[in-house]
């Protein structure tokens, strides 16, 4: 563990109150990253260069073509996200969009258009588009505002698109209408807090509306669009979560996930005519991903078993079960066509960076329509995690995906990386992630840690957190770098600790926490002083935050809030850390990162500040992860001793 230079330290200090400005200002031009020359090593390096990593391409989002016969999906082959189609039988993709990063896309019922989200340099405050299929015409819906807007689909006419947007007064979620043709916009329902379209009933008529109620669960509602009368549908004394609202063609029911009275989410049917909801699979994992074909034949479902996702589809008219494509392990989702019985089905796994396979539930013929590039990289190399648990200090039990260096030296063991996702209502599972494997060609292990809070073990697990309970989960870690050491699979002598977004206060509140436990530590768009992070978080944050963490303007929770906060214990800090934050970040101000780096500086430690101009929460220009990850790469590799 390298320990801060007591000496430097004091030296630092007296230089400062004798006047002598030693400690920059924060943030300063230096903190600003440079355009770099984008340099890849020669294919079939060993270990290969952390660019080809980064340059590998994924395909993601898909949305049919009313028919099945064309794909869209996202892809950042450019080098940021942006809209593509292809032919669902075959044929090379095309290009749709050029400009800013696309954000969401879903085709139009009539088959005419293409809708689609883009931002302003990752601020999330969308515009809305359209796109015809050849790329030859496009429209602007919504130009970008100071609004948060979330998209809330087509109607089943494809004449309007409903969304919820902020425009009223900042705060709120509110209801809107949209119709295509005229543009006409109308407010059909004002909201408090978060409110936001969860599907079209089949005629038209009506709207499912979510009601956010914290991190993990929701009220549900249905709003008439004649009389804009709003029925609630769940409101269940203990808070549970509704997701998929698949409804049958008829509009008599829909098909969801739920928890609701139950641990894990299940699959459940509610009938809108007698309001009643009967449960249909509830196995001891959480269903999830619901969908029905448009002519209400094949109902299909995934179920998270210790991060991997397994498919299921069934015949409702015989009630017999069909086989779904077979594909690489991993997470996968499955979404329908409006008007065929054909099903795009995504597959990303530690080998797979994202692809989509067209399905015939019918035939039960499949293709892939999408092939990533791997960027040169030997798919033979890539490392697929174990899942494991192991207990807490109190007794709980903790769960997490453990990756070993394809190759080590004979009796020797490699240095780990604690990896602590966001959220913290999320999982780590196993997706492609090319940081990851570029550390672990270099022989480095990382532990993705799933601690209390996390989705995917059950509703009282992701609780275990919330409000004054929060400390725990920063507990959590220290207890995975104890289960490490008595694993005995890496040396945890040799320890680092990642994050990003909740996963970056988690980095801060190591460092503060247990100053001696790591010897480097990374933080993305974290969370340094709760007080000020919860005051200036975007609205759709806001909403839940009140019950996930509790009121920022009661004094005891507002106490506690500053206890916890890594930015009052500054003065514990000895380890070094990397620090990289968007500067139009709407979720967690750059402020956050800002005054963590200056009391970092002004006490002589050592820090490296990557604060990007035009990002937000998170990094989606190549250009930008390039600089980003390689820095992180030389950072790491530095202090575990992984250098010459």
């Amino acid at each position: 563990m390298r320990i801060l230079n007591p000496i430097g330290a004091l030296v630092c200090g007296l230089l400062t109150s004798a006047g002598v400005a030693e400690v920059p200002e924060t943030p300063n031009e230096a903190d600003v990253p440079k355009p770099v020359p984008i340099e890849v090593d020669l294919a079939g390096s060993d270990p290969p260069d952390i660019a080809r990593f980064l340059n590998v391409r994924s395909a993601t989002s898909p949305s049919l073509s009313p028919d099945g016969s064309i794909l869209s999906f996202r892809s950042g082959i450019t080098g940021r996200p942006q809209l593509w189609v292809v032919a669902a039988a075959s044929g090379w993709p095309r290009q749709l969009t050029f400009g800013e990063s696309v954000t969401f896309n879903e085709w139009s019922p009539r088959g005419d258009w293409i809708a689609y989200g883009s931002d302003r340099g990752g601020d999330e405050r969308e515009g809305f588009y359209l796109v015809s299929p050849d790329g030859t015409r496009e429209r602007q819906l919504l130009a970008p505002s100071e609004a948060f807007r979330v998209f809330g689909g087509f109607s089943p006419d494809g004449s309007k698109i409903a969304y919820a947007t902020t425009e009223r007064n900042g705060i709120d979620f509110d209801i809107h209408l949209l119709t295509v043709e005229t543009g006409e916009d109308r407010e059909v329902y004002q909201g408090k807090f978060g409110f936001f379209v969860g599907a079209w009933r089949p005629d038209g008529g009506a709207l499912v509306l979510s009601e956010t109620r914290g991190e993990d669960a929701n009220n549900v509602h249905l709003l008439d669009l004649e009389s804009l009368e709003l029925t609630t549908l769940f409101n269940p004394e203990v808070a549970a979560a509704y997701t998929g609202f698949a409804w049958k063609p008829d509009g008599s029911g829909f098909y969801l996930s739920t928890n609701q009275d139950r641990d894990f989410a299940a699959l459940a049917y509610y009938n809108a005519r007698t309001s009643k909801l009967a449960f249909l699979e509830t196995p001891d994992h959480d269903v999830s991903d619901v969908g029905l074909s448009r002519d209400g034949r094949f109902l299909s479902w995934a179920a998270n078993v210790g991060g991997y996702s397994e498919l299921y589809v069934r015949n409702l008219e015989d009630g017999s079960e069909v086989a779904p494509p077979d594909m690489p392990p991993g997470v996968r989702s499955m979404s329908w066509a409006d008007k065929a019985s054909i099903a795009a089905v995504v597959a990303v796994g530690p080998k797979l960076p994202g692809d989509i396979w067209i399905w015939n539930a019918t035939s039960g013929i499949a293709h892939r329509a999408t092939h990533s590039n791997l960027a040169g990289l030997d798919p033979g190399k890539l490392v697929t995690p174990t899942h494991v648990d192991f207990q807490a200090r109190d007794g709980e039990t903790l769960y997490g995906l453990l990756y070993l260096p394809a190759s080590l030296e004979a009796g020797k063991k490699p240095p780990v990386l604690l990896s602590v996702h966001g959220g913290p209502t999320s999982q780590a599972r196993p997706r492609f992630n090319g940081a990851k494997q570029y550390l672990l060609a270099r022989g480095i292990a990382v532990f993705d840690l799933n601690f209390r809070g996390s989705t995917g073990y059950g509703k009282r697990f992701t609780r275990l957190d919330n409000k004054r309970l929060r400390p725990n989960s920063v507990l959590d870690m220290e207890d995975a770098m104890r289960w490490l050491a008595e694993d005995g699979r890496v040396d945890t002598s040799r320890a680092a600790v990642m994050g990003a977004s909740y996963g970056g206060f988690m980095s801060f509140a190591a460092v503060t926490t247990f100053p001696d436990l790591f010897d480097a530590a990374v933080s993305f768009v974290g969370v340094s002083n709760w007080i000020t992070a919860l005051e200036g978080a975007s609205p759709g944050l806001k909403a839940s935050d009140r019950l996930e963490y509790g009121d920022i303007n009661d004094p005891g929770d507002r106490e506690f809030f500053r206890q916890i906060s890594p930015i009052i214990h500054i003065d514990k800090v000895k380890t070094p850390i990397m620090v990289l934050h968007g500067a139009n970040d709407p979720r967690d101000p750059v402020s956050e990162s800002d005054e963590f780096v200056r009391g970092v500086r002004e006490n002589g430690g050592e820090v490296e500040y990557l604060r990007f101009p035009d990002e937000g929460h998170g990094i989606r220009k190549l250009e930008n992860r390039l600089i980003a990850y390689r820095r992180i790469a030389d950072f790491l590799e530095r202090e575990l001793g992984m250098t010459e």
